[in-house]
């Protein structure tokens, strides 16, 4: 393989876009904004049967149709799906992921290329059976504070509980990624710390990467990469800015009604293994029985829709053309 892969982990609204432009700004890494090929394309692979010549060619169309239709385009990168077809070893979705980061690593002629999946720790066993090799970053963040960015993002869960459950679902995954792996393929970041001592971090995880250094990987905010991101969506805009290093803690004041006992009641154990303080010392289980969970279901799908309908028409419009391709071939395969 002519590049080694980084796949940063964790749960999104972490800070990963943030980690992605700074890791960007080396000459030795390609970290180009994710598709989300594997989460996007996995669920759908029934629908293209048993991977043969023909059927892996539409995979391979369709996914580097996907691609190129990203929000946020990939800087000097157009991929064409002959070239990833003929240079594919097998039939296999993780292989036209791997080609299609190793050429935007080739197009910049870097050493790494880094996927800011985040959701792939749920495909880990895939990835490792498939034999990248790949180097690991574990990005994570409060939890509670997570939650308070997912509720004014377009994408994700709502509801408290069940943005608590997908972040408690996505650290586990991590924490047993890492315990199955050697300490040179793991790497773990946590964000407030990122964010109030920058460099230092930075450093430790070139160390960890074997790159060089560079002061300019903090003057991101510059880059066109960062600019590019930033004009692409309303949750990406602080990628034209400096590291706001006071970003932590926002639940204390945002959280509302029994958010807070929610929350820790569903990931209080994960909270406490990643270091971060409970509030709530007796908290009242009840919040999480059967009647209220089923509450909680109903709740969270009019939020989502919520969350479509009052959101800004550029970001509706920069996701459509990856939302049509999904729709013409979920059409087309039935």
């Amino acid at each position: 393989m002519a590049n080694t892969g980084i796949q940063i982990i964790g749960t999104q609204r972490s800070g990963s876009n943030l980690l992605r432009v700074i890791l960007d700004q080396s000459e030795e890494i390609a970290s180009p904004h994710p598709p989300h090929i594997l989460v996007v394309f996995m669920p759908l692979l029934p629908l293209y049967g048993e991977l043969n010549s023909v059927s892996y060619k539409t995979l391979v169309n369709d996914v580097v149709t996907y691609v190129n239709a990203n929000p946020v385009p990939w800087e000097g990168v157009l991929l064409n799906a002959d070239e990833i077809y003929g240079a594919s070893t097998r039939y296999d979705l993780l292989e036209i992921n791997r080609l299609v980061y190793e050429q935007a690593a080739i197009n910049k002629g870097a050493k790494y290329w880094c996927c800011k999946s985040m959701a792939n720790v749920h495909y880990a066993s895939e990835m490792e059976d498939f034999g990248l090799n790949l180097k690991y970053i574990y990005l994570y963040r409060d939890g509670r504070d997570v939650a308070c960015s997912f509720k004014k993002a377009i994408v994700g869960e709502k509801h408290i509980y069940h943005i608590a459950k997908q972040w408690n679902e996505d650290q586990e995954a991590c924490l047993r990624l890492r315990a199955s792996l050697p300490a040179d393929r793991f790497f773990s970041l946590n964000y407030e710390t990122l964010i109030t001592e920058p460099e230092s971090e930075i450093r430790k995880l070139c160390l960890y990467l074997d790159i060089a250094y560079h002061p300019e990987m903090l003057k991101f905010y510059d880059s066109k990469t960062s600019k590019l991101t930033a004009a692409a969506g309303e949750m990406w805009s602080n990628l034209e800015k400096p590291i706001i290093s006071n970003n932590t803690g926002k639940f204390l004041k945002e959280f509302k009604g029994n958010d807070l006992e929610i929350f820790e009641l569903v990931a209080g154990d994960v909270l406490k293994e990643l270091d971060y303080e409970l509030v709530i010392q007796n908290p009242d289980v009840s919040l999480i029985d059967a009647a209220h969970i089923a509450n909680y279901d109903g709740e969270n799908a009019a939020l989502k829709k919520e969350a479509v309908l009052t959101a800004r028409q550029s970001d509706l419009d920069n996701r459509e053309g990856q939302a049509k391709i999904l729709k013409e071939i979920k059409a087309r395969t039935l």
